[in-house]
């Protein structure tokens, strides 16, 4: 029999440290959202990197801005950012204050709180895909930007935080190019997913937008 999951929350040191080495340790982590319909648990099982204003691929690559403010720490945020006009994504501030680096969540297993998410979620075929994709994971979690630059520390009642978990083993994690990022960042190997876990999304390359003709 396996052993329960911890449910120690993670402290502030655990997000202050460089982001390829939080990438890979937040497999298997749950993160708690809470909302006032109930709470939902999700288990991270994919995850990417970005590190900041030395990575092409990061919204911080040049600089501040007040869309991704919350990028440059203090560590143990959140930064929630809009996309295509429809989507949010959820990303963990890692790293010392002023250095932007975070984590993007990009799929998870919903672990507690899955007939909220459905409810969230009506298009997903079973519940291995209430969270199979970084704008799943936020629709299934409710997550907007009113959560940008909240504190994940900040004790039992925070709408978001984030347990021990358990764990993955490192012969478990495999990692390879991020999903949909081109130019001068897309052969960063900083997408780390749970290998063979069934909620872990397909990768996809960067596909250029067509301008309207």
């Amino acid at each position: 029999m396996s052993a329960r999951p911890d449910r120690t929350p993670l402290p502030r040191t655990f997000f202050d440290r460089p982001v390829l080495t939080v990438a890979p340790d937040l497999l298997g982590r749950i993160l708690v959202r809470r909302t006032p319909e109930g709470p939902l648990e999700l288990r991270i099982t994919e995850v990417e990197a970005y590190e900041g204003e030395t990575d092409p691929g990061s919204h911080a690559h040049r600089g501040r801005t007040a869309r991704n403010a919350s990028m440059f720490g203090p560590p143990g945020h959140a930064y929630v950012y809009f996309i295509y006009g429809m989507w949010f994504s959820l990303n963990l501030v890692c790293g010392p204050p002023g250095h932007a680096s975070g984590v993007l969540l990009r799929a998870g297993e919903v672990t507690l709180g899955a007939e909220l998410a459905r409810k969230r979620r009506i298009s997903a075929r079973s519940d291995r895909e209430l969270a199979k994709g970084p704008a799943r994971l936020a629709t299934a979690l409710d997550v907007d930007r009113s959560l940008d630059g909240v504190d994940l520390c900040a004790g039992p009642d925070a709408p978001l935080s984030l347990l021990a978990g358990t764990r993955t083993a490192p012969d478990l994690v495999s990692n390879g190019p991020r999903t949909g990022v081109g130019g001068a960042g897309a052969a960063h190997p900083y997408r780390y997913w749970i290998t063979h876990d069934p909620t872990v999304s397909p990768y996809r390359a960067h596909a250029p937008r067509r301008r309207p003709t």
